[in-house]
């Protein structure tokens, strides 16, 4: 017992994170200041002709997805910021790192703030070497005190290791800004092998992109951001050629070279430098969580589903909700019920057993599903994409890996949210979390009509028979085939999505 003590002692020890200490204080450029870049004064017409509105350009295909976030970056004269939760150590996070250091190399500053969950221990000596630029910056938030093996810190600081930044957001100048549910890695920009709603980012200017900036700023300042150099071990000032070394052999490599050739092409960032981009002209509004969520401390009325709701109010028509991960619990399951008792449709679009690469999430959605189809909810689950392996990445807490990531609903076709929230506990309660509410029925409408067109067809409807077992249809080719089980999966898959589901854990999903 006396060595089992003295063994946790030390463990929790080493475990200690440094004191924050003083940071050197920045914030994101001015309106004015934006306005007088590259950027800014490209779409400074356009601003003027729709005071107050945000222009918006959807970024669904994957590869223009990554080839606006690099023509983003190579167009910032002045400031980067950027704000992720996951940054891979592949092709496309290589690719990624390497623009910024060479935005960097022009004089231009970036502020690189990463959640320190999701970054991979490999990455650690290429962010302490970028950190050492002169014009870089890099943070951690709610950082690990261990590397390596960071799970070790769940042991000891599981209540605020649990806790974190979900937030996704590039900005350019202050003028534009990219955001809503891809992350940094090759799975959030490769093919869609045409499945509707993969994942969805939208190219925002104007006062979208101006409230970016400055949210940017207060995680960026705030307590759970610390420098890298106070986290990550030294390196010397030549490591970046490290990080050089791999770029080259990034675009070398034959798997980049869908990625290259999208950089080849014409990119919505350039058109929209040279005026040709069409936008959606709309009024907007930020919901972005406290940053103290990530220490329990954030009030309750600063938290994103408190602001979303305060700002879209309750659907009177309809509700189209896409969430890769969906566990309504017993509130949300009692909200969609109501809304379709009071005569809302209320459609849900989330992944399928076969698709997801969260088993343990997916019990917390499929223990709530009869309840939900009893009461009026109509439920699509994505089917895995065509060529998409049925068991690389699975387990029971994923790879992130799943068919569908994009996190979005409309309400009542005339709103539409885009951003990084998934409707279950984690987003509602421990995750911080960022997003935009778009005043448009242009886009509300178009997810509208995904749910009536493409959905049915590349999706599994659960229903109801007159006993009250569920069972499952697709349409194939005109014909609507029939499962008594979620289909396309085995039977130790449901088991396992049976045994989470008694397990009380639907507040950690």
């Amino acid at each position: 017992m006396a060595l089992v003590t003295c063994l946790a002692t030390g463990l929790a020890a080493c475990q200690q994170l440094p004191p924050l200490g003083e940071r050197t204080p920045s914030t994101a450029l001015s309106p004015a200041e934006a306005r007088s870049t590259r950027l800014g004064t490209a779409v400074a017409a356009e601003l003027a002709t729709h005071p107050d509105f945000t222009g918006i350009d959807p970024l669904s295909n994957p590869l223009e997805a990554f080839a606006s976030r690099v023509a983003l970056v190579r167009s910032a004269q002045r400031t980067l910021d950027v704000q992720y939760y996951i940054w891979r150590n592949d092709l496309t996070g290589t690719l990624l790192l390497e623009e910024l250091r060479e935005a960097a190399d022009r004089g231009v500053r970036v502020r690189l703030l990463l959640d320190d969950n999701g970054i991979p221990s490999s990455l650690d000596a290429t962010l302490a070497a970028l950190n050492g630029h002169p014009y870089v910056e890099v943070r951690l938030f709610n950082p690990f005190a261990t590397r390596k093996p960071k799970s070790i810190g769940f042991l000891t600081e599981f209540s605020r290791l649990n806790r974190r930044m979900h937030n996704k957001s590039l900005t350019a100048d202050g003028a534009a800004t990219i955001l809503g549910g891809r992350n940094i890695g090759d799975e959030y920009f490769g093919a869609t092998d045409g499945v509707v709603f993969a994942d969805l980012d939208v190219l925002a200017i104007g006062p979208a992109a101006t409230d970016v900036a400055h949210d940017f700023d207060r995680y960026w300042a705030s307590a759970s951001s610390f420098p890298a150099s106070q986290i990550l071990p030294y390196v010397a000032p030549d490591a970046l050629a490290t990080l050089d070394r791999a770029a080259l052999a990034a675009r070398n490599d034959p798997g980049a070279a869908d990625y290259l050739e999208a950089l080849r092409k014409t990119t919505d960032v350039r058109r929209l430098l040279d005026g040709t981009l069409p936008l959606e002209w709309a009024k907007t509004q930020l919901v972005s969580d406290d940053p103290a969520k990530a220490l329990g401390t954030a009030p309750q009325e600063t938290l994103i589903l408190s602001q979303l709701h305060e700002i879209v109010g309750d659907p009177h028509r309809e509700l189209d909700l896409v969430s890769p991960y969906f566990v309504p619990g017993e509130v949300g399951t009692k909200y969609f019920t109501q809304l379709a008792a009071e005569g809302v449709t209320v459609r849900v679009l989330t992944n399928s057993l076969e698709a997801t690469d969260v088993a343990a999430v997916h019990s917390g959605y499929a223990r709530r599903r009869v309840a939900l189809l009893e009461g009026g909810v109509e439920l699509f689950e994505l089917r895995r994409a065509a060529g998409a392996s049925t068991e690389t990445g699975k387990g029971p807490f994923g790879s992130s890996g799943s068919s569908l990531h994009a996190k979005t609903f409309a309400v009542d076709a005339e709103r539409v949210f885009v951003g990084s929230v998934n409707f279950d506990p984690r987003s509602a309660k421990l995750n911080t979390e960022l997003g935009l509410v778009i005043e448009s029925p242009t886009l509300a409408g178009q997810i509208e009509q995904a749910f009536w067109t493409r959905v049915p067809e590349l999706a599994y409807q659960a229903h109801l028979d007159t006993n009250g077992k569920l069972y499952w249809t697709r349409l194939a080719d005109g014909t609507v085939v029939r499962y008594g089980t979620e289909p396309n999966t085995k039977w130790n898959q449901r088991l396992g999505v049976w045994f989470f589901s008694i397990l009380p854990i639907e507040w950690l999903l």
